[in-house]
C-alpha cells in the first residue's frame, strides 16, 4: 500500500488531500467514488518519520493461522482465490496482513499466481509458506496445502508458547529481584550510612560490601545502564553474523537444563517443517534449503547444509546427522527408515510429535524446579542486604547497653 497526494475538483470546487491505495489506478478509483475528479496525483515517498517500522514478522502467528484456516475453508466451499482473498482482507484483525492481502488481491486480478504475489511480502509470508503454496498450485490441492500450513503453524506456535512460558517465570522473578535490590541499595541502605559513621568501629565485611555497592549504584548508575545497553546491542550484532551466531547458538544449546529443552524445540521445528514440505511435494533439496533458514539455529543449520550436500552427491541425508552430537539416534534412525520405506514425511511427523511432547514435559518440569530455586535466590539477595544492616546495629545496641 502507498500514500498518494492529489489535487482535484468536486462539486464545491478545487480540493487537495491524500489517499492510501495499492497503486495509482486504485487511488483514482477511490477518489472518483468520493466524487473527486483528479487533476494531479503523486505518490508520497516514505520517509523515516512516515514509514512503519517493524521488527521481525509484524503479523502474529495466531492471525496467520486463522487466515490460513479460513482461506482453506473458503476454497473448499468453491470460492475463488481472488474472492477469498478479498473476503479475508476485510475480516482479519491484523492491519499488516490486511494491507498485504489487499495488494495480493490486486496482483491476483492482474493475473499473477498467489505464490508470486505472496513472495512480495516476505516479512509476513515465510519461504516455507510460499514454496508450499507454489506446490499446492502445481498439484491443484491448494485447500489441503493451506490446511496443512495452518496445522504446522499452530503446532509451531504451541511449542514456542511452551518455551516462552518456561522462560517467563525466571525472567519475571529475576526482574523483580533486580528491582528490589536496586530499591534497597538506593533508598533504604543510605539511611543507615550516617548511623554507621557515628558508630566509629570497624564494620563487618558484608556491611562494607553492601555500603560500597549502594554508593556505586547512586553515583555510577549510568555505568550499569550503559553495560546493559551495550550487552543487548552486542547480542544483536552477534546474531546478525553467521560465524558469531554459530558460537552464540552453541552456548545456548550447551546451557545446563535450558539447553536440552532448546535442542528439543529446534529438532521439533526442523522435523515438523521438513514433514510439512515433503507432504506438499516440495523437492527435497529445496526443502532442505528452506529448513536451514527456518530452523533459526546455526549449529543445526550447518548440519542441515551438510546433509543437503550429502544428498547432492547421492548419499544418505542422515550421514552428517549421525556424526553430530545435536542429533540423537531417534532422529537419524527414524529418518533412515523413512528414506528406505519412502515415507519420510510420515516418519518426520512422528519425530516432531515426540519432540513437541518432550518440550511440553520439559517446560513443566523446568517450571516446577525453577520456582523454589528463584524464591531462594530472591530471599538470599534481600537477606544479604538485611543482614548487612542488622549485624552492625546489634553491635551498636550492645555498646549502648554496656555504657
Amino acid at each position: 500500500m502507498a500514500k498518494f497526494s492529489y489535487t482535484g475538483r468536486d462539486k464545491r470546487g478545487k480540493k487537495t488531500g491524500s489517499v492510501i491505495a495499492a497503486n495509482r489506478r486504485e487511488a483514482v478509483q477511490a477518489l472518483r467514488e468520493e466524487g473527486i475528479r483528479v487533476i494531479e496525483l503523486n505518490e508520497v515517498p516514505e520517509s523515516l518519520f512516515t514509514k512503519e517500522i517493524t521488527i521481525g514478522n509484524p503479523v502474529k502467528l495466531q492471525h496467520l493461522v486463522i487466515y490460513l484456516r479460513q482461506f482453506s475453508t473458503l476454497l473448499k466451499a468453491g470460492v475463488s482465490v481472488v474472492d477469498s482473498t478479498n473476503i479475508l482482507s476485510q475480516q482479519t484483525e491484523s492491519k499488516y496482513l490486511r494491507k498485504a492481502l489487499q495488494d495480493i488481491e490486486q496482483q491476483l486480478r492482474e493475473g499473477n499466481p498467489l505464490s508470486q504475489a505472496a513472495s512480495k511480502h516476505k516479512k509476513i509470508f515465510s519461504p516455507m509458506l510460499i514454496n508450499m503454496v507454489k506446490a499446492g498450485e502445481a498439484g491443484g490441492n491448494m485447500d489441503d496445502t493451506l490446511e496443512r500450513l495452518a496445522d504446522h503453524y499452530e503446532k509451531q506456535h504451541a511449542t514456542r508458547q511452551k518455551i516462552t512460558s518456561a522462560m517467563a517465570y525466571p525472567a519475571t522473578v529475576g526482574i523483580v529481584a533486580i528491582g528490589v535490590v536496586i530499591f534497597l541499595l538506593v533508598s533504604v541502605v543510605p539511611t543507615f550510612v550516617d548511623m554507621f559513621a557515628d558508630f566509629g568501629g570497624e564494620l563487618p565485611a558484608i556491611t562494607q560490601f553492601v555500603l560500597h555497592a549502594s554508593t556505586f549504584m547512586q553515583k555510577a548508575w549510568y555505568v550499569i545502564l550503559l553495560f546493559f545497553i551495550l550487552s543487548i546491542l552486542g547480542i544483536m550484532a552477534v546474531k546478525k553474523n553467521k560465524k558469531s551466531k554459530y558460537y552464540y547458538d552453541l552456548v545456548l544449546l550447551k546451557i545446563p537444563i535450558f539447553g536440552n529443552m532448546m535442542q528439543k524445540a529446534v529438532l521439533a521445528r526442523m522435523t515438523r517443517t521438513l514433514s510439512s514440505l515433503f507432504s506438499s511435494s516440495v523437492p527435497i533439496l529445496q526443502a532442505m534449503t528452506i529448513v536451514e533458514e527456518v530452523v533459526e539455529n546455526e549449529v543445526i543449520g550447518r548440519v542441515i547444509r551438510a546433509s543437503r550436500n550429502s544428498l547432492e552427491k547421492g548419499q544418505s541425508i542422515t550421514g552428517p546427522m549421525k556424526k553430530h552430537w545435536a542429533f540423537p539416534p531417534l532422529v537419524t534412525q527414524m529418518i533412515s527408515i523413512g528414506e528406505e520405506t519412502g515415507s519420510l514425511d510420515t516418519m518426520l511427523g512422528k519425530v516432531a510429535d515426540f519432540y513437541e511432547r518432550e518440550v511440553e514435559n520439559s517446560s513443566d518440569r523446568l517450571k516446577s524446579l525453577i520456582e523454589p530455586l528463584m524464591i531462594v535466590v530472591l530471599a538470599g539477595l534481600v537477606g544479604t542486604i538485611v543482614i548487612s544492616i542488622i549485624v552492625p546495629m546489634f553491635e551498636i545496641f550492645n555498646q549502648v547497653d554496656n555504657q
